[in-house]
């Protein structure tokens, strides 16, 4: 049987077809898990519940011929969402689970369709963190590491390792800053950010209401349209709205390639997503360099803690007081100074936000561009015992957001890929965000975009700490 990671979605979709093929890739994943587990993708899985899931999707395979197309795929879950039969840390020494006791909409939606879950995969201390490492639990290393163990990027820092060892063929992220398309780049994977509100986050340990959103990570775009379609609707309403959205086709799309993600990039990432940016040209894609400043206005106010700061202060103060003084180190250095913020600085923070919102729009508009390109993330992942180093977890934390947290700040949809390898051999993001709410048009250019760079095993092949 083709690895996991391998698979395109035919392959997924055709082993799930056959007689037993749930339970089939679920020991598969199984045995994968045991074969990776020095790479720290999960904190915790239950093969026993995992095979029974499975053996349930076969059964309802064979009743029902069409079942939803999810039904029986492996699904890894970031340790911030709520999953029946397991406990909830969201990345901290404790189980939260009389905190946050139920199950919320994404999870039910994919349970539903009789997806499988693999297990509940590290997460950064209530993802607070764009780096991946955790004191309190083993950090994942990223698969792609050669010279020393790096980082697998954060906050949702198991989600990438998950795919690339072959547990998963979906990992669910959520992104407030950059949490899922940080990860997604440093290990060479997909990741899809929604917008801000389109769906609800109960049932997910809350960072910052106002910017937290949900998302998925894998290694086709196929498998993420199946999950957003499934999660969104979408496929109830209209089966064809991917290629309603989106011809399948990059040949007219106007790219506005902003010139500000490029500054200060590191180790030949430029260069990668350049040589990323002229294929979609050649494939009839429309480049034209911008300058935002609603970009210099989100980093400005990134670098004093936004509002995700103010928000996380006061959830751990007011919900979950007993936890102040156990934090991560890193996470409590960052709280200190924030929980000072008024509540007047607050509302101007919020005030501020929402101009550049709509400013971003605009300057969109005025530029005649369809989306907005550039990379991912300026820099390599940093090794893990580099940042044991208080200070330079502070330089590489704040510049693993730097590019990501724009689509946050700005309220954008979008999604990052594979452009390449950079020069110490470690993959980089191209990122691509379209306007807000028009999630259903960047499904749809995902695909097409995958069509010219190729699936992430197609153009980086096989990670080598992998077994």
């Amino acid at each position: 049987m083709t690895p996991i990671y391998a698979s395109t979605w035919a392959d997924l979709m055709a082993a799930l077809r056959r007689p037993g093929g749930a339970r089939q890739l679920a020991e598969q994943a199984m045995a994968a898990a045991e074969a990776n587990a020095e790479l720290n993708a999960y904190r915790r899985i239950d093969p026993a519940k995992v095979l029974a899931e499975a053996d349930a999707a076969d059964t309802r395979r064979k009743a029902y011929p069409t079942a939803p197309a999810l039904c029986g795929l492996p699904i890894s879950a970031k340790d911030l969402y709520v999953v029946d039969g397991y406990d909830t840390f969201a990345g901290t020494s404790m189980a939260l689970d009389g905190h946050f006791p139920d199950e919320g909409p994404v999870v039910q939606t994919l349970r539903g369709q009789g997806a499988v879950i693999t297990g509940k995969t590290h997460t950064v201390e209530f993802a607070f963190g764009g780096i991946g490492t955790n004191p309190h639990w083993p950090s994942p290393i990223n698969p792609w590491s050669t010279d020393a163990d790096r980082v697998s990027g954060g906050s949702s820092s198991g989600a990438g390792v998950s795919l690339w060892t072959g547990t998963a063929a979906l990992a669910l992220g959520t992104d407030t800053a950059g949490s899922v398309r940080v990860p997604a780049s440093f290990t060479g994977a997909i990741g899809l950010k929604t917008t801000h509100g389109r769906w609800s986050i109960d049932g997910i340990v809350p960072l910052s209401p106002s910017l937290d959103t949900a998302g998925f990570l894998a290694l086709n775009a196929e498998a993420i349209a199946e999950a957003f379609m499934a999660v969104d609707g979408t496929a109830a309403r209209d089966p064809e709205f991917i290629r309603r959205a989106w011809p399948g086709r990059v040949d007219g799309l106007r790219l506005g390639v902003a010139r500000q993600a490029f500054d200060g990039v590191e180790a030949g990432i430029g260069d990668v997503i350049e040589r990323a940016l002229k294929e979609l040209e050649a494939a009839g894609a429309i480049l034209k360099d911008v300058t935002l400043p609603e970009f210099d206005d989100a980093e400005a106010l990134f670098k004093v803690g936004g509002v995700a700061g103010i928000e996380f202060a006061a959830s751990i103060n007011n919900d979950l007081p007993e936890w102040r003084d156990k934090l991560d180190p890193n996470v409590k250095a960052r709280f200190a100074a924030i929980e000072q913020a008024t509540a007047g600085e607050y509302l101007s923070r919020m005030s501020a936000l929402a101009k550049m919102q709509a400013g971003a729009t605009q300057r969109m508009d005025e530029f005649g561009i369809d989306a907005l390109a550039g990379p991912t993330v300026p820099v390599s992942p940093p090794t893990i015992q580099e940042v044991a180093d208080g200070d330079r977890y502070v330089n590489r934390n704040m510049l693993a957001l730097r590019n990501t947290m724009h689509g946050n700040f700005l309220k954008l949809a979008g999604f990052t890929i594979p452009a390449g390898m950079d020069d110490i051999g470690m993959p980089a993001g191209l990122q691509i965000m379209t306007r807000a709410g028009s999630d259903i048009y960047a499904m749809g250019l995902l695909l097409a975009v995958e069509r010219v760079l190729g699936r992430p095993y197609d153009r980086l092949g096989k990670p080598p700490k992998t077994a």
